[in-house]
């Protein structure tokens, strides 16, 4: 299994490029040419189960996205709380599967509830996670808090899915000054949660490799342990986690 941990694979939206497509930077397009089946088989795993018009709308983003980036696709199927259970054989039909964005505490209940982590075991396909699909897909995730009165929160670290020992915090370009109640995100909350722990923060177009046994960091990135941040790697750079 070939995993990516993404804080967003994809571009954003501009009038210069208005139309969906992968992000480039840091070589992802390319790491992603060197593995992709011809038709390959796709799935998103939706955040939100119930989100069906949300579901559709990012589905569709995303298959326009890969195939505007010359990746050939045969299906790009959607598993939301209207698609019947999937086997494991049929999960694992899939040549590479999404784990979506979006409340990673919400997503990690309806990977629970579905059985995403037994499902996975022995993949031997492509796993892309986007925001809080990378972050769910850690040994050990911390829920990075993003709501408010989630800060005073006391299970903020819980299981993932297993398939990195990397922990990432995804866009650190707009969270690294943010505020959530009343104290600052990065500096007084999550550093405080650091202590004993390694946190990776990225920007879009940064990323994480992980293929056997190794978990290789793509681009800017930020390490944020014992209550301090420092830089980690750069942009254009790559070093081994």
């Amino acid at each position: 299994m070939l995993t990516i941990l993404a804080s967003s694979p994809t571009r954003e939206l501009t009038k210069d490029h208005p139309a969906p497509c992968l992000d480039e930077r840091n070589g992802f397009v390319e790491v992603l040419k060197g593995v992709w089946r011809e038709e390959s088989r796709c799935l998103m795993i939706a955040a939100f189960p119930d989100a069906h018009g949300l579901n559709d709308e990012m589905t569709s983003f995303y298959r326009e996205a890969v195939q505007n980036s010359d990746l050939s696709v045969g299906c790009f199927d959607l598993w939301d709380d209207r698609t019947p259970p999937l086997g494991k054989a049929a999960l694992q039909g899939y040549d590479a599967i999404f784990l979506a964005g979006g409340h990673v505490p919400t997503e990690m209940a309806w990977f629970r509830s579905i059985g995403l982590k037994e499902l996975l075991e022995g993949y031997r396909g492509l796993v892309i996670g986007t925001s809080a699909g990378s972050m769910n897909a850690a040994e050990e995730v911390y829920a990075w808090p993003e709501e408010p009165g989630e800060s005073e929160k006391e299970e903020l670290f819980y299981p993932g899915l297993g398939l990195a020992r990397t922990v990432v915090l995804p866009h650190y370009q707009k969270l690294k000054d943010a505020f959530l109640d009343g104290r600052r995100l990065v500096e007084d909350i999550t550093c405080s949660h650091s202590f004993g722990r390694k946190f990776y923060a990225i920007p879009d177009g940064s990323y994480v490799l992980v293929w056997e046994g190794k978990e290789l960091l793509c681009g800017d990135a930020w390490l944020i342990s014992d209550g301090e941040i420092s830089r980690f790697c750069s942009e254009g750079k790559r070093r081994e986690l």
